[in-house]
């Protein structure tokens, strides 16, 4: 883990702590490395209750309660869908706040509506309706996706504070 992803875990674990909130993580194009992230911090089982890790369709369904029409309307990478992964992680978890990623991550599988390097984020607190955000990351695979942790750890820091 980089120095960037070491204290931006660190400052989030910190936020967390001083509330006393419990963090969960719903994630498919990072494939857990925000939770890889958080759990590399010590004291992180003080804030941090569980990761989803829902790369297909059927376990975003199955793990997070997304639903097959929103899947079927606006697809795996969009708005919508992590909005209801952010919810369906705080209402299948002890949390109080979640993230939720979904990506387009690359090289291949992108299109001009949904071209390689756009990821849809979502934070959700269990006193407020989810909020989202469309990105288009540069780099490769491994860029994409670091930025894409690197994003939803700020995120929650200020979500925390």
């Amino acid at each position: 883990m980089t120095s960037t992803l070491d204290a931006l875990s660190v400052a989030l674990g910190e936020a967390l702590a001083a509330r006393g909130w419990m963090l969960a993580t719903a994630e498919s194009c990072t494939g857990g490395w925000i939770a890889e992230a958080v759990t590399a911090t010590a004291g992180s089982s003080g804030w941090f209750d569980r990761g989803f890790v829902t790369y297909s369709n059927e376990a975003k369904i199955e793990m997070l309660g997304v639903s097959p029409a929103t899947l079927a309307q606006h697809g795996a990478v969009s708005e919508p869908t992590v909005c209801e992964m952010a919810s369906g992680a705080l209402e299948r978890s002890r949390a109080d706040v979640s993230v939720a990623v979904s990506g387009v991550a690359g090289p291949a599988g992108g299109s001009a509506q949904k071209p390689v390097g756009m990821v849809c984020l979502a934070w959700a607190r269990r006193d407020l309706p989810p909020r989202a955000v469309t990105m288009q990351f540069a780099g490769d695979r491994e860029a994409v996706r670091r930025q894409t942790v690197e994003h939803a750890l700020r995120e929650l820091i200020g979500l925390a504070r």
